[in-house]
């Protein structure tokens, strides 16, 4: 898994200082921010956290690019809809010779790990039948309705895609361009770091999480699982690690 921090709102605690205090203020943002100091800031950031005041965070965006991860991901993660996602697509491109992710658990057991690689070994092959059998047939179509050959050789590959692409397995690997505020961040992390969440989503939060709070400490102080700002929300399904939980997230 490869995850790289892309872009972000410059100075994201000054732009939410302002912006909440513009809500208070007789006077514009121009004002607001000659008279933002550094330690004001911080200790209005630390008053927005402390009252769960979030809807300001919202003008501060974190945008990642995410490789080496499965389209079973690529589910779970759209399902956090207030988030704006660019993914690698199928119908476009090719994936004679994709990559697959292994989960530890299959990884951990040879007999598993031979099983699912002779899998995804078979699913290439599928795949790349398919394409051949689906363009041999769409090509034939498209010459008899008049495309000259090189045209039709290379929108006939295209369309084969569309249909062959149904074989490829969830531990297909992705590509994607993911863009959060910081409230929907702070949602993405209470649910995605917990110990109760999918392996491979788990990595993925908490390698973001690392990368923002590179930028931004203060802003990201208390995003982790439910556990480390507070008691841990899930009842009787608790891991029953919420110490250690602290410790991890508050020194990472």
């Amino acid at each position: 898994m490869k995850v790289e921090l892309l872009e972000h709102t410059p100075e994201p605690e000054r732009v939410i200082a302002a912006a909440a205090k513009l809500c208070y203020s007789e006077v514009g943002v121009d004002d607001i921010l000659e008279k933002m100091t550094p330690e004001k800031c911080e200790s209005f950031i630390n008053m927005l956290m402390s009252l769960g005041h979030e809807s300001p965070v919202e003008h501060v965006c974190f945008t990642f690019a995410i490789e080496g991860v499965s389209r079973s991901l690529l589910a779970q993660l759209t399902r956090h809809r207030l988030a704006s996602y660019s993914v690698q697509s199928q119908r476009y491109v090719g994936k004679e010779n994709f990559d697959y992710i292994i989960p530890p658990e299959i990884e951990a057991v040879p007999e598993a790990k031979e099983l699912f690689i002779k899998a995804m070994e078979s699913d290439r092959e599928t795949y790349k039948k398919l394409n051949e059998i689906l363009s041999a047939k769409h090509k034939e179509t498209m010459l008899s309705e008049g495309l000259d050959e090189k045209t039709a050789e290379k929108n006939s590959k295209k369309k084969a895609q569309e249909d062959a692409r149904y074989v490829l397995s969830n531990a297909c690997d992705t590509k994607i361009v993911m863009t959060m505020n910081v409230r929907s961040l702070y949602n993405f992390f209470a649910l995605r770091t917990c110990t109760r969440a999918q392996w491979e989503i788990r990595e993925l939060a908490t390698e973001m999480l690392r990368l923002v709070k590179g930028v931004s400490p203060l802003l990201f102080k208390n995003a982790g699982p439910s556990c480390v700002k507070g008691g841990c929300k899930e009842g009787a399904m608790t891991c029953g690690k919420a110490k250690e939980m602290r410790e991890f997230f508050k020194n990472m």
